[in-house]
């Protein structure tokens, strides 16, 4: 199979299916809720992900702008070519899934205020730029994460003074995506967290956080920051409970001698991370 037919299929998946991980962290939570309500939303949520799976159909009206991870070790190139055709794949994906028209016509100062309008393809939505890491082992693949709208309004990257106490740190995190949480809408979210030495150090992070956190296996600072804002009682589309949050995934770079940390924090949707993985 082709390299452009491999990434057609693989973001038609991230966008169109839940990961076995988010399904048993969804039964766990409809196993666990007492809020009538709430457990109702869980339900609906998780039911939505199977019609969407079996049709290969949008989780949401907000089909989300491609951000693309690519890992690679050993012996493996990365050519032009190759970047050419993940970005065909990546258009065809769109247009076959299909993807909201969201790309925004013009010059510069026509995309910021809209003025020229909307590109009405699906495929006209460009992908964010590539994030390339190394990797051990002879590897060469690409994660496609659908990213909406709604968590980027909400997320944050800043500073955070550590006045080195680690726990400075974490409350810091918990009151901002407890903020974040609240102010969604479309909970419960899973939160992702980079902590790096500067802003696109700790977006970078956050976007990896996306790509290999887990919904069975949590560490005891992620176990934290998820029990924290959960008590907050947000619930399921504000409607209380014990769930705003799935989980946290919670990635931390290298950090630099100073007083300062750099945090970047999405709190992704009720059906984010949407993400595919393959192999090319």
């Amino acid at each position: 199979m082709s390299t452009v037919e491999l990434v057609k299929q693989t973001l038609v998946k991230a966008g169109t299916s839940f990961s076995e991980g988010k399904i048993r962290a969804y039964q766990r939570a409809i196993a666990e809720e007492e809020n009538e309500h709430s457990k109702w939303v869980l339900e609906s949520i998780l039911e939505n992900a199977i019609v969407a799976d079996k049709n290969h159909s949008p989780l949401c009206d907000d089909s989300g702008i491609p951000h693309l991870f690519l890992e690679i070790g050993g012996n493996r190139t990365l050519s032009a070519e190759l970047i050419a055709d993940i970005e065909e794949g990546v258009r065809q994906g769109l247009k076959e899934m299909p993807g909201r028209p969201m790309g925004i016509l013009g010059d510069d100062k026509q995309r910021l205020d809209q003025s020229a309008g909307l590109d009405p393809r699906s495929e006209g939505v460009e992908p964010s730029p590539l994030l390339i890491k190394r990797v051990e082992g002879d590897v060469l693949r690409l994660h496609i994460i659908m990213q909406g709208g709604g968590p980027a309004i909400r997320g944050i990257t800043y500073r955070v003074f550590h006045r080195h106490s680690l726990q400075t740190v974490i409350d810091e995190i918990v009151a901002r995506a407890s903020e974040g949480v609240a102010q969604l809408g479309c909970t419960p979210c899973t939160v992702a967290i980079g902590i790096g030495r500067s802003q696109f150090e700790a977006a970078s992070l956050m976007m990896e956080a996306q790509v290999y956190g887990d919904y069975d296996r949590q560490s005891d600072l992620e176990e934290e920051i998820t029990r924290r804002i959960n008590e907050t009682d947000v619930g399921p589309l504000g409607l209380h409970g014990k769930h705003s949050v799935l989980a946290t995934f919670m990635k931390v770079g290298p950090q630099r001698a100073s007083g300062v940390r750099i945090v970047s924090i999405r709190p992704c949707c009720c059906f984010e991370p949407r993400i595919a993985s393959v192999d090319l």
